[in-house]
């Protein structure tokens, strides 16, 4: 057991010479086949504004890391990537993990956007439904819900535009069907009920308490596209997790958060210029983001570090500044 124990300080007293030692100066060459994450088909394109980020993070998280690291008996920490769809979550992560890999501190990058309880096609019918079904309750509460609006409001589900609030100018009883959806959109997006936050923190507890393998979760975008695979983690000290939600409430384990800021605007800029996802600019897709803004907002306040669209490191005055 003594032994045992001398092993593991020892590879924790490793990690923190590595982190004392480790090259900080902005001069990253990228290799050509990058590491990404490992979210299956997953679209990275690395361009040089990502690199620039890279390079002001590393330095700051090699001296965040050693706190990190020294708590643990394995030399091992939990960083997490997060902010808006779009913002550059897989690019930052896999440009830090491949800066920990070449100081020689083992790093994986794990992806959140495996671990929602239903595949996209589902979850975003999912979310649709709910919007629906809570901004038609709203409606009837208010007294507002008739024969007329029940027309109008099949009419403007069946073109998409439901979600649409230039709609209110014409239609004043409109607001009460889009704040009643929102409402109710809200209390599901990011939350248990569309993320099994419980299975990433049994994974970061695992990774924590010395597992040299971990199963993780791969999930495509059908369904047939679901399955694990044993991850070897006996060289790794740093597990990176690059998620919107990495941030969030209902994790339990991150040792240092990093939120990268945008604006709502701008990631739905990015998004349409990445086309990850079909009607990227559609009344719903804006919604949802303003949405996540708003709850990645609410979580703001915990991050270890918040870097803006532009590559500046803010204070949280400055970020609260900045969105204001």
């Amino acid at each position: 057991m003594n032994k045992e124990y001398e092993r593991i300080q020892k590879g924790s007293g490793d990690v923190l010479k590595l982190l004392e030692t480790a090259d900080v100066s902005p001069k990253m060459q990228i290799p050509e086949n990058i590491e990404h994450g490992d979210m299956p088909g997953d679209k990275v394109e690395i361009e040089d504004i990502h690199i620039a980020k890279a390079n002001t993070l590393f330095p700051k998280l090699t001296e965040l890391l050693k706190d990190a690291v020294k708590g643990n008996p394995y030399g091992r920490a939990v960083l997490a990537v997060c902010g808006g769809s779009g913002v550059g979550k897989s690019e930052i992560a896999s440009l830090l993990s491949y800066l920990f890999n070449s100081a020689g501190i083992g790093s994986y990058t794990l992806s959140g956007d495996n671990y929602p309880h239903r595949i996209p096609m589902y979850n975003d019918a999912e979310r649709l439904h709910i919007f629906r079904e809570s901004a038609v309750r709203a409606m009837a509460d208010s007294g507002k819900y008739d024969e007329n609006a029940a027309k109008l409001i099949k009419k403007f589900q069946t073109e998409e535009t439901d979600p649409d609030e230039s709609l209110i100018k014409d239609y004043p009883w409109m607001a009460d069907y889009i704040e009643g959806g929102s409402r109710g959109l809200y209390d599901y997006l990011g939350t248990d009920r569309e993320v099994d936050f419980e299975e990433v923190n049994t994974i970061m507890a695992a990774f924590k308490d010395g597992a040299r393998s971990i199963w993780l979760k791969r999930m495509g975008r059908d369904e047939a596209s679901l399955s694990y695979e044993n991850v070897d983690f006996s060289d790794k000290k740093l597990l990176i997790i690059e998620w919107t939600h990495g941030n969030s409430d209902f994790l339990n384990g991150v040792d240092i958060p990093v939120l990268l800021n945008s604006t709502p605007e701008e990631t739905l800029a990015h998004r349409r210029s990445r086309n990850r996802d079909g009607k990227t600019d559609s009344p719903f897709t804006t919604l949802v983001l303003k949405l996540e803004q708003k709850r990645l907002d609410s979580q703001a306040h915990k991050a270890k570090i918040i870097l803006s669209k532009a590559g500046k490191i803010l204070s949280f005055d400055e970020y609260r500044e900045a969105m204001r």
